[in-house]
This record gives C-alpha cells, sequence and structure tokens, in this order.
C-alpha cells in the first residue's frame, strides 16, 4: 500500500469521487429558484465550479456561464467540457469578474471551502461585488450546531479496470469557526492498493450567524436540502440551500 498516491492526482478523480451525484437535478431546482427569486437576467457565475459539471447544464438552458476554481488541472477539464464557457483561475474570496452577473452558485458545500469567518465575508463581498440588484446568490451549507461526526458517506465506482473508494464526513470540535472535511480515497487494482486521505479545513457556522453575514446585502430565504421540492428549512435538518437576492 502507498501513503497519499493519488494527492497530486486529485484532479483527476474528481468526477469519479462525485459520480453519485445527480447534477442535472440540481442545476434544475436552482434554475427553478432563479426563475422564482431572480431578476430574470441569464448571465451565470458558478465558483469552485471544478470541472464544470454544473455549467454544462445552465449552458444548455442558454445562460452565459463562466467559473472560477483554485485548481487549474481542473479548469482544463472543465474548458474541455464546457468549451463555449470562460474559466479563470481565482480564489472564491477575493474573485472579480469584468461585468457583473444575474445568477451566482457555489455548489457541493464549497462555500465552506473559504476555510474561516474572515475569508467568508470577503467572499460574501466579493459575491455581491459581482451580482447584478436582483440578482441570486444559491448555495448549500451545513450547520456546525447539528453535525454529526459519527456519521459519513461512501461509495464505489470501477474505472480502467480499477476500484475506487471514496468516503467522506464532516468533523466539528464543538466550538470555535472551524471544522474539518475528512476524506480518503482507495484505488485497488489487482493486488496493488494505493490510499489517499486528507483533511480539509473547513469554516463552521451556525446558519443564524451566516444569516447574519448574508442580510447586510441580501434578502436571504433558507429552503430545505431538497432539489426535487422547494419548501422551508425546517430548523432541524443540519444541511439547506440558501438563496440570497441582492437588494
Amino acid at each position: 500500500m502507498s501513503e497519499n498516491a493519488l494527492y497530486t492526482d486529485l484532479s483527476i478523480y474528481y468526477d469519479l469521487m462525485c459520480v453519485d451525484i445527480n447534477y442535472q437535478a440540481q442545476s434544475d431546482c436552482v434554475r427553478r429558484i432563479h426563475q422564482i427569486f431572480g431578476n430574470q437576467g441569464t448571465r451565470y457565475l458558478d465558483i469552485a465550479c471544478g470541472t464544470g459539471p454544473h455549467i454544462q447544464h445552465f449552458l444548455n438552458y442558454g445562460y452565459q456561464s463562466q467559473g472560477i476554481d483554485l485548481n487549474q488541472p481542473m479548469l482544463d477539464q472543465a474548458k474541455v467540457r464546457c468549451p463555449e464557457a470562460s474559466f479563470t483561475l481565482q480564489n472564491m474570496c477575493t474573485f472579480e469578474i469584468d461585468q457583473p452577473v444575474d445568477l451566482i452558485t457555489c455548489f457541493l458545500y464549497s462555500i465552506h471551502y473559504s476555510g474561516d469567518i474572515e475569508p467568508l465575508k470577503n467572499c460574501i463581498a466579493a459575491v455581491a461585488q459581482a451580482l447584478q440588484k436582483g440578482g441570486v446568490f444559491c448555495f448549500n451549507a451545513v450547520d456546525k450546531r447539528l453535525i454529526d461526526n459519527t456519521l459519513s458517506t461512501a461509495h464505489f465506482t470501477y474505472h480502467s479496470g480499477s476500484r475506487f473508494d471514496f468516503r467522506s464526513g464532516w468533523h466539528y470540535e464543538g466550538s470555535g469557526s472551524t471544522q474539518t472535511l475528512q476524506l480518503s480515497i482507495q484505488k485497488t487494482t489487482g493486488e496493488q492498493i494505493e490510499y489517499w486521505q486528507d483533511q480539509h479545513p473547513m469554516v463552521a457556522i451556525s446558519f443564524a450567524e451566516l444569516t447574519t453575514l448574508l442580510e447586510p446585502a441580501f434578502d436571504v430565504t433558507i429552503l430545505e436540502h431538497d432539489y426535487d421540492s422547494l419548501q422551508p428549512w425546517n430548523e432541524i435538518s443540519g444541511n439547506a440551500l440558501f438563496v440570497c437576492v441582492k437588494r
């Protein structure tokens, strides 16, 4: 077994890691949200866009689309997937764009990659600056008060003669504004096993605290984390969809 064998090439395995994600359902839901809450514009930005699967769907909806991410290999894959879109290597906490847009998304809990409260504030400010009046910022988040450290998600898939096992879970120590996303990947090819694991630092915040940060620039609606129906957050579940309309 070799440790950390996948670390430098993680972008190659990103789509395999996310193979169970229904990008179509997520994109359809946010499109509905934008139609209900938004300004009817069609300029779109996905921050922390990864390899661009959501952007692909928004291009199909007729949006003028662009994406930013910190990982250039992922952006290279996104450009192959979505040649009509534009992509730039930028930090979501400090990004700038040439013209304001009508919809900004941050899927897959990536808002937490801001790492801590101050960078998160900077991210919110950058989003507000990049949106037109009446534009929508939509993202999903987890409430630090409701994290169960014993829970994780796991799946496996096969690719090019190898089996890939993925596991991830949130871990919050119960105080402070940081948590970790714990990730492990195992690649099995015949008798050979390669293993990689990491703990990504993530911002930890309650939904009440997050709403307070957003409200100076946005009207905030919190919905249940359900991409099939739009329902108000029940104040019990630990994850939710945030819909933020710029004033």
